[in-house]
């Protein structure tokens, strides 16, 4: 019979009195002063854009007719909404290092700070389709209007100090930069992106360079007078879904007079009509990509066999307008240019042994939402 007095045979509970549970509150970190944040200051916030998205994709069509009266792809076009939110997650992040002998930074300073410190604000987007068509048309994979077309969570970096090194060409010119910013974004499909760049400060608003939406590998310059693949009589076959767009661009639900639309020939030039009549008084101009050093995409097997990212390169405009908002506030805008290259089927007619490059081009017009923040204790 065992002694209930004994203290070798009571429990644990017995012995121990209960304890008050205990509760973390996790809360974000305030906002710091706006210079910790370096150009991701002006992020922070919830930006919006309804049908101001444009997208276009080649993608593989296993319904595609035969050549040579169709090819195995078909060129998708995008209008889209789009709630694009970003939160401040910590402006001292440490990447613990050593200072080297001798190691000064591009003007000669000696390094004397052995760690990096690093800016880091999260982001969450999200994308709605508003209009959609396809060519050839695959009779309903384009998908209905208010259909989820993209999720991303990602993380933008600002590195304060220590930065990276990586060589700048601008034609024939080739000098050294320090890189300041990067992206790391993880998208649905199977694919993990690491691009880094710089940022700029311009008075007004730079200039947006005119892209071609065309495949490389095989086709000349659209520009190109004399090309075969808008010559009525000569036309290459192969790429009648870009020529169509081409004279005929997409419009989605916008038929306002003089709107453009959206054409392979120049897919930033919604970009510009959208800036046009808008005062913009200063510029923030993040340009990242994935082709700069240690930079990369990753991705599942299932796309590296059948449409492959290979790079991802992204500029982002930040503008502050002349005009207030209702918080006696300059107005904010975010536009944005990315071009995703997919590698898929096609092998090119150059030299490059790789397979033809297929751009993924994504373009959008976005403001932010005004609000007033406040530094929340932690």
């Amino acid at each position: 019979m065992v002694d209930s007095t004994d203290r070798r045979t009571r429990k644990f509970s017995e012995v121990m009195p209960p304890q008050p549970r205990q509760t973390l509150k996790l809360t974000n970190r305030g906002v710091p002063p706006s210079p910790e944040l370096g150009p991701l200051e002006k992020l922070i916030g919830v930006w919006v854009g309804e049908g101001t998205g444009w997208n276009m994709i080649a993608l593989p069509f296993h319904g595609a007719s035969a050549p040579p009266a169709g090819f195995k792809f078909r060129v998708l076009m995008n209008q889209y909404s789009e709630e694009l939110k970003f939160t401040f997650i910590d402006d001292d992040v440490p990447n613990r290092g050593l200072v080297r002998p001798g190691e000064t930074d591009l003007d000669g300073i000696p390094v004397t700070a052995a760690d990096q410190m690093v800016v880091t604000v999260d982001y969450q987007q999200k994308i709605a389709q508003v209009a959609a068509e396809d060519r050839p048309t695959s009779s309903g994979l384009a998908g209905a209007p208010g259909l989820p077309i993209h999720h991303e969570p990602g993380l933008w970096l600002y590195d304060k100090n220590r930065r990276a090194k990586d060589d700048q060409i601008k034609g024939d010119e080739v000098s050294l930069i320090e890189l300041d910013v990067a992206r790391l974004a993880s998208i649905p499909h199977g694919n993990s992106v690491l691009a880094l760049g710089r940022s700029e400060v311009h008075c007004g608003m730079p200039p947006i360079p005119a892209i071609s939406g065309l495949p490389s590998g095989r086709f000349e310059n659209v520009a190109t007078a004399d090309y075969d693949f808008r010559d009525a009589v000569n036309a290459d076959p192969y790429l009648e879904p870009y020529r169509h767009y081409i004279e005929h661009p997409f419009k989605g639900n916008v038929s306002a007079p003089g709107f453009p639309g959206f054409s392979p020939a120049d897919m930033n030039e919604l970009l510009r009509f959208a800036n046009q009549g808008v005062d913009i008084v200063r510029t923030t101009t993040l340009t990242v990509d994935t082709t700069r050093k240690s930079g990369g995409v990753r991705n599942a097997p299932f796309t590296v066999r059948e449409a492959e990212p290979v790079s991802m390169k992204s500029t982002f405009w930040i503008q502050e307008l002349a005009e207030k908002d209702e918080y006696g506030q300059s107005k904010l805008r975010l536009q944005y240019s990315q071009i995703v290259m997919l590698h898929f089927f096609r092998s090119r007619e150059d030299e490059n042994p790789e397979r033809a490059a297929w751009p993924h081009i994504s373009i959008a017009t976005l403001e932010k939402v005004p609000a007033r923040y406040a530094l929340v204790e932690s």
